[in-house]
């Protein structure tokens, strides 16, 4: 498939030199892994236009990730990476699956890997990006290997941080952009958002809600629907009640879903009281409920009691449209903004 191009985006090029080189792209937007949501297809059509996408492994199968990394295969010929989930029950299972497809990239995510995985996802021939929250993570991540880095603010939806990507930029991009590419995650949603962040010395960025709002995002109807009715307020992070149960945190819309996510997390704080349960089952139990909360909101399309994982850009947006103008619309506006910054400095004496 032909890839979108745009005329005269020099600016937006050269800023972000590195993350097209990095990524092999001519735009380094990355669509993010979002369970459920970042299936072959859209991979496929972000990748088709441009772009960059991650095929999310989640808790799938390993046979079942295998044929979706073939079929998006099939679907595009141009890079994109298989999101691994450190936390997830067949989490090793995938990593050495990997070992016979070798993607060209592999994204780590739901905890921070260990240097040996890291060793064993290179040892595919994949470049490798990992998560970094703190200066502290982000240095361990680049001694045991990582290719690049990814900083997500808790804007961001899904499981998050507790740092604003605003922070991390300071913390983090600052210090570690001249090492290795760091790419910004968490509330980006507009061109102008895209290009300061070229400006900071971001490579490129990740968006995850802005995809979900697109004709070629397979999510039920009534997934997009509350998502073009929420405001930013209305994404809200995770509690969590008590230390003996350690939850990542996740962004979402308030709904009855979210209600009795708090319903469980106390009737497991009981259980572990009682000695009835162990800590590990208990956490298990806690992702085993995000897994079956997501699908019922993005597949079945149950927006009451499924779990409605967004971004606090989830305010920014409000129409569905095709992948193809949506990245038009982000670099013809980062282009913009880049122009306008260089004309304002410009006029400076």
């Amino acid at each position: 498939m032909k890839e979108l191009f745009m005329e005269d985006t020099k600016y937006f090029d050269a800023m972000m030199q590195r993350g097209r080189e990095f990524l092999n792209v001519r735009y380094p937007i990355i669509c993010g892994a979002m369970t459920w949501v970042s299936e072959p297809h859209l991979v496929a059509a972000v990748c088709n236009n441009g772009c960059f996408a991650c095929l999310a492994g989640g808790n799938a199968p390993t046979e079942i990730l295998k044929e979706q990394i073939l079929e998006t295969r099939r679907l595009t010929d141009k890079p994109f990476a298989v999101n691994l989930i450190t936390i997830a029950p067949a989490y090793k299972s995938h990593l050495e699956m990997l070992r016979e497809v070798k993607p060209e990239y592999i994204v780590f995510a739901g905890s921070f890997p260990k240097e040996k995985e890291i060793e064993a996802a290179k040892e595919t021939g994949a470049k490798v990006l990992c998560f970094a929250s703190t200066i502290s993570i982000a240095e361990r991540m680049i001694r045991f290997g990582a290719d690049a880095l990814i900083l997500e603010g808790s804007e961001a939806g899904g499981h998050i941080g507790h740092v604003s990507a605003l922070v991390l930029m300071q913390q983090v991009l600052f210090k570690f952009s001249d090492q290795v590419p760091v790419f910004v995650a968490g509330g980006i949603a507009t061109g102008k958002m895209i290009a300061h962040a070229a400006l900071m010395g971001a490579a490129g960025v990740q968006l995850g809600t802005r995809f979900v709002m697109t004709d070629e995002c397979r999510v039920h109807p009534k997934f997009k629907d509350v998502f073009a009715r929420a405001d930013a307020r209305d994404a809200v992070s995770t509690p969590q009640y008590d230390s003996k149960l350690p939850v990542v945190a996740v962004r979402c819309l308030r709904n009855r879903g979210m209600n009795e996510f708090g319903k469980l997390q106390l009737n497991l704080l009981r259980q572990l009281e009682a000695g009835t349960i162990h800590r590990e089952t208990a956490q298990a139990e806690v992702e085993k409920f995000w897994v079956g909360a997501l699908r019922r909101a993005a597949i079945e399309g149950d927006v009451e009691n499924g779990s409605l994982m967004a971004g606090q850009s989830v305010g920014m947006v409000n129409k569905i449209m095709p992948v193809k103008d949506l990245i038009h619309e982000l670099v013809t506006d980062a282009e913009a903004e880049l122009k306008a910054v260089k004309e304002r400095l410009n006029k400076i004496n």
